[in-house]
Parts: C-alpha cells; structure tokens; sequence
C-alpha cells in the first residue's frame, strides 16, 4: 500500500511522506516562535509569558495543519489514473477528519488534544495556513471524504502520525497550549502561514518518501539552516556605533534628523512633520539603526504613497544599507510585478522558479518572489497598499500582520486625504503597536484633524491646530518642537492663473524653459496631461523629457517596465544632479511625492492645499545655480476660467464630482478645500516654506475653516455630501477591517477587497517579445477601471508592432506608445 504523501512531483514520481513535510513545517514554527523577537512579540498577543513545553504543543498543532491530506480523494492526485475517486481539497479534508475522529484516531493521541482547552479554535487557526480561514463544512460529508479502500489504508497513516506525535513532541503527554486568545490566535495564524511557505520549499527540505522514525531530528537541522539562508533567523550587524557618521557624510545632522535621533528607543509610535527636502528618510535610518542596536527591531518596511516613489527610495535605502550593516541586506522592491532585491532583477520562470539577473543563488531572496512576502524581508521598501492588506479581511493578512511584527514600520507622507485608506493604515498601525512593534509616521502636510486621528486625541479649535510648532515631532509625551532649519527654507512666489488648458500650460512652459529653467508640469488628469504634451511637443520637441532620445511624459498608463524607465528619465532630467539647460517634464499626480526633484518653476493644476505643498517641494530642493528669473522658486497654479461654483454640480480636470450618481466620486472632490487653497494663493502671493506650513495647511483643511467657508458661499449641502462621503468611507473600511481582537472568522467570498475605494481595472497579459514605447520588452498593462467593463484579463491579446504599438483584446483597440495607453477620440479622467 502507498503512503501517504504530503508533497509529491506526480511527473517525476517522487513523494515527501507526509510525517516528513509535516515535520518539516512544524520545525520552522518551532525555530520562528523560539526567535526572542517573535516569541516577545507573540507574548504580548497573549499577555503572559510562553513557557518551552507550550511552545512544543502548539508546534504539535502545527504538525498537524495538513492532516486533511490522509483523505483518499486528495492522496489521488499523484496516482495514476483510473482510481475513480472525486479530488478534494485538504483544507476541506482537515475540518472532515477532525468531525468523524474517535479516541483511537492518531493512534490515541486524539483523546490528549481533546482534552486541551479551544482545540476547536486552534484546528480552525491550523487549516488557516494557505492564508484565510476555511469554513467549516457539513459533518454529513466525512464519510464520503475518508473511504476504506483496499489499496490504501488512511487509517494506518494516520497512525503513523500519531506516534510521531508522541515521540517528537512528548511535551503532549503532560502539557497544553495556551488559550486561544483573540489576538495570539490571529498572530499564531501568521506565522504558522509563513512556516508552511518556508517548510514546503523543495530545495532545503528534499523529498524522503520512507518514513524516518528520526526525521525530527533532520527536519530542525534543516529549518534552522534555512532560515538563516533566507534571512528570517540572521540578526543585523552594524557597521559602527549608531550616530550620525553611520548614515551619511554630513558633518552634522539637520535639525529633524536630530530631533528624531534624541527621541528614546522606547517611543513606539513617533509622527514627524517636517518640511519635504529635511531629510526625513536618512532621519528615519537613523531610527531604524538606533532601534536595532537597542535590539528592539530587527527588520525595516518603508512605505510610500506611489510605485514610481517605491522605485525612486529603494536604490537610496539600499545604497544606505551597504554603509550601516555587515553584511549588509539586499532590499526588497515591494511593488508586484517587479522582482528586484538590491540591485539584481528576478524574471519567474515557467517552472515558477526565479532567474536572477546577475545568476546568483541567494536564498535571502525569498521575500522578494511573491508579495505576500514581502513584509517578511529583513528590509523592503514598496507601497503603503502593502502595509493595508494586513489590515484587511483578505488572503495572508494575519501572515503580514505576524512578518511584519519584527519591523520598523515607517510611513512616509501620511495621506490625510483619503479616509478609506488612513481607516486600513490605522487598524493595521494598532495591531504592530499592539505587538510591541515600531512605527514611525512622517508627513510634511498633515492636517490637525488627521493627526489627532492617528494619535487618537480630540479635536480642538482652528486657533489651537494652528498656533502649534512646525516642524515638530510628536511621542507619547505630546509635541516636541523642531528647530529651524537655516538651510532648509525656501520663499516661492505663488500665482493663481484662470485658463488650464493643454494649451495655455504648454505655452508657460515652453516660455520658461527657452528661458533656462526646468520646468515641471504636474496635471489632475492623464487627458489633460497629455495635451499638455501634445502642446509643449508642438512647439519644443527638444525641451521635453526623453527617454532612449524620445520625447515623453509621465503618468500611470505605462507598463511597469517603462516606467521604470521613466522614473530614471525624470530624475535626470530635473533631479539633484540634473544638467543646466531648460528642460520641461510633463506628469500627474505620478510625479508629486518622494521623488527627488529640483525644479525651478512648477506649473500646477488646483488641487488641495496638502497636495499642493507636495507638488511644491519638487522646487528648489538643492542648492544649486539657477536661470535669471528663477532664483525665487515660483509656481503657477492653473484653475477653471469660470471659478469654482461650477465645479460643485460638475467635475472638471479631476476637482468636483462626477454626475451621474448619488454619491460623490472624483479625484478631488472636496470644493470648499479647493476655495480655502485658493484663498491663500491669492492672499499670500509668497509663501515662506516651512514658516507657514502650518498655517496654510489648517487654513484648507481644517474643519471649522471649510465649515465656515461652506456657509459663506452657500456650499452648506455640497459640503454635508463631501464630509457624508468621508463618514461613509470610513464605515465601508470599518466592515473589512481585520479585527484581530476578535475570535477568528471566515472572510468575505469575496476577495477584491482593495486598499483603496473604487474600481479596479484588468491587467492584460502581453504577447512574449512585445516591445515597449521605448523599445524595451513589456510584460503587462493595466488598464483604467472604466476602460475595463466587460472585460475578465483573461482575454487573448493581439499587438500590431509600432510605434506607437496597437493592441487589440475582444471588441476594445488602444494604442501605446510615448504618450502611454491611449483609446479612441476620448480619454476620460
């Protein structure tokens, strides 16, 4: 008779016994949750201390998460064929084992497992392991699911799992483990998850299809080597005493890099506001640094708002990290789609293995091949989406909830916008805290109402919010003033011009790059972007942003390896180190945060007062020689001709609210926002960055100056719907947040629970060799949500070769090419 498998290779017609990768699994557990950080961060979910013989039982229960595989309809999938039984799933297959068990079952064992408290809440945190929770199924079910059969006798096999039970975890016999308690149950998930996909890796725990009575013993030796080979057990080594020498050259640091290294390694949750261009990521390394040498961290996860600044951050944060640590951490990009660990891309295979570009074999890798793993990696830098998932009710939360418990957790520019999205960032915030974990939240533009969210403070007066420092770091303590930075401020000359088609913005630019400058062009929309394009190529060719010697711009409708690409461009073109010469760089929203800019004019849509203090610290970042003219940074903000009144019963270029529906949908839809920024850009022609920060800031965002606003215009009903709307996103997240203080439950059916409202559109899978509007190979492209009605992804492809290239896929034709991903006569914001 076979027995039973619980790894196998059908073609090859190998098999792992099913003790064996059981065990395996269950060693990984053990090591992970013997680990001083986890352990410590998996006591404080319990509150008490985890004795040894508690740990060993519940690696006991750890052994047993794919006890469903013993079922004849799942151990038929490497047969041969012709065994006429209906497959099944093991998950299904553990919850029907356990309902028809009796006390000989597991060779007795059953009857000591039986007898430990909440053994049903822990079996239902075991068949969580593939990263959600299994419903349970009807027990009239069990009979079909475990047939005797002659040929293969399940009831044997489970007996051989139970006497590896008893002599690999004799602790059983006399222990028990601990409660299930709410918010270790949902730490134990996590990290039983991330145990199953570093136990099931084929490559540290080859096949042994005997059973070994001793393969205990082989399957530690095997984890503790493997985790140290992907590094989820090496500790990080500094190169130096931490200080300021450690990150970077300088000879001192500036004034919120020092303010955020006086702050006690025991402040858990720090929110710094500073100016955009004070050094806030070098400030946060040296907190990352600061906490490992005090041995309270011993990973980092750096989130920000965009790919496009992901990208930009990960070569810093990697270069820093060979300066900090020996050896030093590869970083993980933590974007899908786009392999890269340090400085080496990874290309999957067919096989689902992973061909690194410079052909090393470097098992710390690991995190970077799929994203749920990301949060895993000793150091990553990707997008705050990453961070949400772990907060949501969707596959591997608890998984990046538990990985991600060992970390600093910074985010930087805390979007204060978004109320969905700050609802998901928070709840997954309290549970790092919850932890014992480290977060570090920074902004240059967070409004009072936002911060107080965050910190879980009242509201207070618009005087109040106002009168309060800037720049400033905040702890448990309260405020902590930031000194001046006499080198960090900057005057901008500010003017508000009625008029913001492609035409007149092309006509701007294009005027003051003949006359030296390099200029930065950031619209609401992709359409309105790209007439803006269209305008400056008509006229200036030679001044726009290039890339391989083709003129482009910047936004979302470009694959992911041509943005890349872009990315690239733009900092050569208007970055720190940029050439002199007039230069114009055309973009959205892509272009307005954490990207390394030094423009001298910006020429800007409306937009709300945070995003445009954003979109302003893209000028005069450096020092550095400017054009006659521009020795003052300057910005030109382009509104509607009409005034905003309008926008309050129609969008326009992204501000306003769509027709057509009952609820409020648009880029930024908040018009008594956008009159309060327009009010400060009429009444302070220069603005004195950072000094006025604050002011500006609660002057269009603050609750009691929109209210008032509001009224004095006769906006009282538009605004009710904006502050309604906001109400109501925070109430759609409330539903599918991760509640890890209640017992475990199933999730939603369904899984397209995104980290930001609205419509997600379908990624279409390229044709291989397609190339891309820059002749580089293209893999994929993401379409906009209202392009992709009707459409599954899953749709054949067709591509007529370009430029610009032509694709087809069912009844839809669009074309791409240096202008991004374009369809018919129109393009919708």
């Amino acid at each position: 008779m076979p027995a039973a498998w619980g790894k196998a290779d059908r073609a090859a017609g190998s098999y792992h016994h099913l003790a064996h990768h059981s065990a395996d699994v269950a060693a990984v557990f053990s090591a992970l949750l013997r680990q001083p950080h986890r352990r410590e961060r998996a006591e404080r979910a319990l509150a008490r201390a985890i004795r040894d013989e508690e740990i060993a039982c519940l690696s006991a229960l750890a052994f047993l998460h794919d006890i469903g595989k013993l079922a004849p309809g799942f151990q038929a999938k490497a047969w041969p064929d012709g065994h006429g039984l209906r497959l099944r799933g093991h998950l299904e297959c553990g919850w029907l084992w356990l309902m028809q068990t009796e006390a000989g079952s597991l060779d007795g064992v059953i009857s000591t497992l039986a007898g430990w408290p909440g053994v049903q809440d822990w079996f239902a945190a075991i068949l969580a392991h593939h990263g959600r929770p299994v419903p349970e199924p009807g027990s009239g079910q069990a009979a079909a699911a475990f047939p005797m059969l002659a040929d293969y006798d399940w009831r044997g096999e489970e007996a051989v799992m139970g006497r590896a039970l008893r002599a690999w975890f004799p602790e059983i016999a006399v222990a028990r483990p601990p409660p299930p308690e709410p918010a270790f149950l949902h730490f134990i998930c996590g990290l039983l998850t991330l145990a199953d996909w570093v136990g099931s890796d084929r490559r540290a725990f080859p096949f042994v299809a005997q059973f070994q009575p001793d393969y205990w013993a082989t399957a530690q030796t095997r984890a503790a080597r493997h985790l140290s080979e992907i590094g989820l057990a090496d500790k990080l080594t500094l190169k130096a005493a931490v200080g300021w020498p450690l990150i970077s050259d300088h000879p001192a640091p500036r004034p919120a890099q020092q303010a955020l290294g006086d702050i006690p390694q025991d402040e858990r949750l720090i929110l710094l506001e500073s100016e955009t261009g004070s050094g806030k990521t070098e400030a946060a390394l040296w907190r990352f640094a600061a906490l490992v040498a005090a041995g309270e961290v011993e990973a980092l996860y750096f989130a920000v708002p965009t790919r496009a600044a992901a990208r930009q951050l990960h070569g810093r944060v990697n270069a820093a990290l060979k300066r900090m640590f020996d050896p030093a951490p590869e970083a993980v990009l933590a974007i899908p789609g786009q392999v890269m660990a340090g400085e080496a891309k990874g290309t999957r295979l067919p096989d689902f293995t992973m061909l690194w570009e410079d052909e090393r074999e470097n098992p710390a890798r690991w995190a970077a091949e799929h994203s749920a793993r990301y949060l895993a990696a000793q150091v990553a830098v990707g997008t705050v989406d990453q961070v949400a998932l772990g907060g949501l009710q969707v596959k591997y939360a608890h998984l990046r909830g538990t990985a991600l418990s060992r970390a600093l957790l910074v985010i930087d520019e805390v979007h204060a916008s978004d109320p969905y999205m700050t609802a998901v960032q928070l709840n997954l915030v309290r549970s790092h805290l919850g932890l014992g974990g480290h977060v570090l939240l920074m902004s240059a533009t967070l409004g009072a109402a936002a911060r107080r969210r965050w910190r879980g403070e009242a509201p207070a007066s618009l005087a109040r919010d106002t009168a309060l420092a800037y720049p400033a770091a905040w702890t448990s303590a309260g405020l902590h003033p930031v000194a001046p930075d006499p080198n960090g401020a900057k005057t901008v000359e500010v003017r508000a011009q009625a008029g913001w088609s492609g035409a007149a913005a092309g006509d701007l630019a294009v005027r003051a790059a003949r006359q030296g400058a390099r200029v930065l062009v950031i619209r609401n929309t992709v359409a309105r972007a790209q007439e803006t394009f269209a305008a400056c190529h008509a006229q200036a060719a030679d001044l726009l942003l290039a890339v391989n010697g083709i003129p482009t711009l910047h936004h979302s409708r470009f694959a992911a390896e041509d943005r890349a690409l872009l990315d690239h461009a733009v900092e050569q073109a208007i970055g720190k180190d940029s050439v002199l010469g007039g230069r114009i760089v055309v973009g959205t929203q892509t272009l307005e945060q954490s990207l390394d800019l030094c423009a001298d004019l910006l020429i800007t849509d409306l937009c709300p007062m945070d995003v445009l203090l954003q979109r302003l610290g893209r000028l005069h970042r450096h020092k550095r020689p400017r054009p006659a003219g521009y020795q003052t940074a300057r910005a030109v903000v382009l509104c509607p001709e009409g005034g905003l009144d309008p926008l309050t019963r129609a969008a326009d270029n992204g501000l306003g609210a769509f027709e057509g529906g009952p609820s409020l949908a648009g880029v930024y839809v908040d018009v008594p926002g956008l009159a309060a920024t327009l009010d400060q850009i009429e009444t302070h022609p220069v603005w004195q960055i950072p000094a006025m920060n604050r002011q500006l800031v609660e002057a269009a965002t603050h609750p009691d100056a929109l209210s008032s606003l509001a009224e004095a215009r006769g906006w009282q009903a538009y605004y009710q719907r904006v502050t309604g709307k906001a109400l109501a996103e925070m109430q759609t997240a409330g539903l599918l947040l991760l509640n890890r203080s209640k017992p475990l439950e199933c999730f939603p059916d369904d899984e397209n629970i995104r980290t930001r409202l609205g419509e997600e559109g379908v990624v279409l899978r390229l044709p291989p060799g397609t190339l891309g509007a820059f002749g580089a190979p293209i893999t994929r492209l993401a379409l906009p949500a209202h392009w992709s009605r009707g459409l599954t992804g899953h749709e054949e492809v067709c591509v007529e070769e370009g430029p610009p290239v032509r694709v087809t896929v069912s009844d839809r034709v669009m074309t791409y090419g240096s202008e991004g991903l374009r369809q018919g006569a129109t393009d919708d914001p």
